[in-house]
C-alpha cells in the first residue's frame, strides 16, 4: 500500500480508538426511525403543500438549475424567494446561495477588508470557524469568550482596525441564545458590524418565526447582516444572505462562493417559497416546539441528566465520553430513535453530547416515547 493510504490508514485507527469514527447511515424513503436528530423543527420538509409546489416547479425547470446565478440559473422562483425572505427578515435585500455554509462563507469575505478585525464566538458553527480561516490573509480574527459581550467590547476596545463581530444567534451545539442586543450595542459603540447566523431561529423564534434578529428589534438595524440556512425550519435546502442592498450588489459583484457555485435547485427553491409562508401562518407549530422543548428539559433533568437551557428547537445532554455518547446513540437508534452524536471536534468546548432537536411533526405519543428510550438507553 502506498505511503498516504498508510497514513489515511492509521489516522482512522486513532480516530476509532479515541471514539471518533463517523458513518454514513442511509435513510429509506419509508424509514420509521423517530427522528430527534433533524432539524425539520416544524415538520415542513414533508408538507403537502411545500411537496407540491416543487413538484410543479420540477416540471417546469426540470431537476437542475444548469448552471450558476450569473449563468443561467436564476429563475423567478429564485428571485420571488429572494423578496419574500427579504421581507420576512426585514432587510432591504436578500441573495440566495446553494447553501447556508456557503452563505456564511460568502458573507464574511464580502465584509472583510485588508487590515480588519474578526471577532467571533467561541461557539460558533463550522460553517463561521471556516469562514474566518478563509480571511485569515486579509484579517485578524480572534475568538472571544461564549455569548459575552463584555469580552467582546474588551477586543474591539484594544483594537482599532475596522472589525466585524460574527455569532449564531441561536447556537447550533447547546440552543441558547447570544445576547443580540448587546453585541449589537457594543458594535455600534466601536463601530463595528454584526453578523449574524439566525440558522436555528428562523421560523422557531420572533414574530411570525422571522428569527432572533427580528426578535431583538435589530431588522433592518445599522450595521446588521444576517444569514440564515433554508435547510432548518423551513425543511429545504440552500442559503441567504440579508442586508443593505450595497452588499446584495458586492455579492453578486465579487462573492466567489455565489458566482461560481451551481444555483439551489429551482425545485427546491419553490420549495422553501412555500414552506415559507407556511412558517409565516405557523404560530401552532412554533408554541408546540415551545412546549416540547420544555417537557423534554423537565423530564430529562428528572432522570438526573445534564442538559442545556435551549432557547430554540435544540437540546444537548452531556455525555461522559465521546465512546458513551457513540454507544448511547447506537442504543437509541437500536430501539428505534435517531439522534445526533456530537463529539469533538464538532464541539467547541471538548464535551461530547447527545443533541436532540424538536420536530413538531411527530405525533405527541411518538415524542414521548422518543424521549422515554433515550433516558432509558443512558450509559
Amino acid at each position: 500500500m502506498s505511503e498516504w493510504l498508510s497514513t489515511l490508514d492509521a489516522e482512522a485507527a486513532a480516530r476509532q480508538a479515541a471514539g471518533l469514527r463517523r458513518e454514513l447511515r442511509v435513510r429509506a424513503a419509508d424509514d420509521a426511525m423517530v427522528d430527534l436528530a433533524g432539524n425539520d423543527y416544524l415538520g415542513l420538509a414533508r408538507h403537502p403543500e411545500v411537496i407540491a409546489a416543487a413538484g410543479r416547479a420540477l416540471a417546469a425547470y426540470g431537476l437542475g438549475a444548469t448552471g450558476s446565478r450569473l449563468v443561467r440559473g436564476s429563475t423567478t422562483i429564485h428571485r420571488v424567494l429572494e423578496e419574500a425572505l427579504a421581507q420576512h427578515l426585514g432587510c432591504a435585500s436578500a441573495l440566495v446561495f446553494s447553501s447556508g455554509y456557503l452563505a456564511n462563507l460568502g458573507a464574511l469575505r464580502a465584509l472583510v477588508r485588508p487590515g480588519s478585525l474578526v471577532v467571533s464566538d467561541a461557539h460558533n458553527h463550522a460553517s463561521i470557524v471556516d469562514a474566518c480561516r478563509l480571511v485569515r490573509k486579509q484579517a485578524e480574527v480572534r475568538v472571544a469568550a461564549h455569548a459575552d459581550p463584555g469580552a467582546v467590547s474588551s477586543i474591539l476596545g484594544s483594537s482599532k482596525k475596522p472589525a466585524v463581530v460574527v455569532t449564531e444567534s441561536v447556537f447550533s451545539v447547546d440552543g441558547d441564545l447570544a445576547p443580540l442586543a448587546e453585541l449589537h450595542a457594543v458594535g455600534q459603540k466601536y463601530g463595528a458590524l454584526l453578523l449574524v447566523d439566525d440558522a436555528h431561529a428562523l421560523g422557531v423564534r420572533g414574530p411570525h418565526g422571522a428569527g432572533a434578529v427580528v426578535e431583538a428589534g435589530l431588522a433592518g438595524a445599522p450595521g446588521v447582516v444576517v444569514t440564515a440556512t433554508l435547510s432548518k425550519a423551513l425543511g429545504a435546502a440552500g442559503g441567504v444572505v440579508a442586508g443593505p442592498v450595497p452588499l446584495h450588489r458586492h455579492l453578486v459583484d465579487t462573492g466567489r462562493t455565489f458566482i461560481y457555485d451551481t444555483a439551489l435547485p429551482p425545485a427546491v427553491a419553490a420549495g422553501a417559497l412555500a414552506a415559507l409562508t407556511l412558517l409565516r401562518e405557523g404560530d401552532d407549530l412554533r408554541r408546540t416546539v415551545t412546549t416540547r422543548k420544555e417537557r423534554a428539559v423537565d423530564r430529562l433533568r428528572a432522570a438526573g441528566l445534564e442538559v442545556s437551557a435551549p432557547d430554540g428547537g435544540v437540546i444537548s445532554v452531556t455525555a461522559p465520553s465521546a465512546e458513551a455518547a457513540y454507544a448511547w446513540a447506537a442504543a437509541c437508534r437500536d430501539r428505534g430513535v435517531a439522534v445526533g452524536c456530537f463529539r469533538p471536534p464538532s464541539t467547541p468546548d471538548g464535551r461530547s453530547r447527545l443533541r436532540l432537536t424538536v420536530n413538531a411533526g411527530l405525533t405527541d405519543r411518538a415524542f414521548d416515547d422518543a424521549l422515554d428510550t433515550v433516558v432509558k438507553s443512558a450509559p
